[in-house]
């Protein structure tokens, strides 16, 4: 054994003490104080061993990506290795999600009481909703809105209104949504990979991308959908800055726009996007106007709802008194600033912890400067992360809300050796997660 594999190798002993001790610190935490609110602590979820419809197609999708996945990413022509990474990582995720059955696992899962089809019907006046939509964010104001509506801008509940305005009505449209858009995440950040780092190291990343863990909670959760828009803003405004295309640019802006206006919380991808400003100052420089197109389109979903009558900063600050009324204001910091981070190791995999060690390590000596670029665009998501976590606003649950984060996180896994044996474990995390535990999300 190499001595780099070996301190591979401790990394990932490391993320599982973490996780381990999570979960024995949180359990007698909540089984003697009752104030984590979450039965299966850090993730929230119950202890349900089961099977499922999905479990035959997931366990052979996870051996056929392991065996083929690492050989296929090699060998594709990249204009066929981007649909087929999106296909994959679909299949993935619903056969995962099938594991609790179509009802259970996709159709019931945005239709529960705090979630965004609960109040489609309060949207049959969108214009005078927004208007009004301040109003009912704090609890104890005329009809509150359920916890996940009045914890994230409109465009979020807009969305599944207007699914539900061209027919796609109901919580299997709305769960299928989420899995194939959420699906694509796994495309954007390859094209960005590629076009900051290089093609090799894209295609090293695209089997940990597809068969990553977090695609347990990728399936029908509207996380998945916010962390999609998320990815195709920074991926897009990677192109712009490489091919000094204006039209990316603007492109790149308008989602990134859509994106704060999905979730508080995603203004932080502001630092992955920096990094990327960072990497392609080249093309800024010899196109300043790249800059100019990205905050034209960055401004065009802000403006259009302020029009509209809705106010970010005000709702957000509405937000943190509604979230400190609730459970936000009871569980715990002192575990949940790194229990979190537990919950990061869940959905991104030991891998990804010994990904994050050969990160450090490249830039530490900065041999290959593709390798160093890639580093710097995964350390940029760490860092947002990492803030998130600090900020206190994230406390429980973030399996599920850091999906935009951790997409970014998965490509560190390029940099390692013997990628099949990476992969099973990878697998195996993810077929334990959702087969041991019937999650929340």
């Amino acid at each position: 054994m190499t001595r780099s594999l070996r301190r591979d190798l401790y990394a990932a002993g490391a993320a599982a003490l973490l996780v381990t001790a999570a979960v024995l610190v949180g359990r007698h935490i909540q089984f003697t104080r009752h104030t984590l609110f979450v039965h299966w602590p850090p993730v929230f979820a119950d202890w349900d061993p089961h099977v499922g419809p999905g479990t035959p197609a997931a366990v052979l999708l996870a051996a056929a990506t392991v065996a083929y996945g690492p050989s296929a990413a090699a060998r594709l022509p990249w204009r066929a290795l981007l649909p087929a990474a999106w296909a994959t990582a679909t299949a993935w995720i619903l056969s995962l999600a099938l594991v609790d059955g179509w009802d259970r696992g996709i159709a019931d899962r945005l239709t529960r009481r705090e979630e965004y089809l609960r109040v489609i019907d309060r949207f049959h006046d969108i214009p005078a909703t927004l208007r009004d939509f301040t109003h009912h964010i704090v609890s104890g104001t005329p009809a509150p809105w359920p916890a996940h509506v009045a914890g994230h801008p409109p465009a979020s509940t807009l969305t599944f209104v207007l699914l539900d305005r061209i027919g796609l009505r109901g919580g299997g449209w709305a769960g299928m949504w989420c899995i194939v858009v959420g699906a694509t995440a796994c495309a954007a950040v390859l094209v960005a990979v590629r076009a900051l780092a290089d093609e090799t190291l894209a295609r090293r990343a695209a089997p940990f991308l597809v068969l990553a863990p977090a695609a347990v909670w990728l399936g029908a959760s509207a996380d998945a959908y916010f962390a999609a828009v998320a990815a195709w803003a920074v991926a897009l405004l990677a192109l712009a800055v490489t091919r000094r295309s204006l039209l990316w640019a603007a492109a790149s802006g308008l989602l990134f726009g859509l994106t704060c206006y999905l979730s508080y919380g995603l203004t932080l991808v502001a630092l992955v996007a920096a990094a990327v400003l960072l990497l392609g100052r080249d093309g800024v420089r010899e196109r300043p106007a790249l800059l100019l197109a990205l905050l034209a389109g960055l401004a065009v979903v802000p403006l259009a709802f302020t029009l509209a009558g809705f106010n970010w900063w005000t709702a957000y600050h509405l937000l943190v008194t509604r979230y400190y009324q609730g459970v936000g204001g009871i569980r715990p910091y002192d575990y949940w600033v790194w229990a979190n981070l537990a919950c990061t190791v869940l959905i991104t995999g030991l891998a990804t912890a010994a990904g994050l060690r050969r990160t450090a390590t490249t830039l530490a000596h900065r041999a290959d400067p593709a390798r160093v670029r890639l580093a710097v665009l995964v350390c940029a998501a760490l860092l947002a992360l990492l803030i998130a976590d600090l900020s206190g606003m994230s406390k429980a649950e973030t399996e599920r809300i850091w999906l935009p984060f951790a997409m970014w996180l998965l490509p560190a896994c390029a940099y390692l050796s013997h990628p099949r044996a990476w992969l099973t474990a990878q697998a195996v995390l993810a077929l334990l997660l959702n087969h041991l535990l019937l999650t929340g999300w």
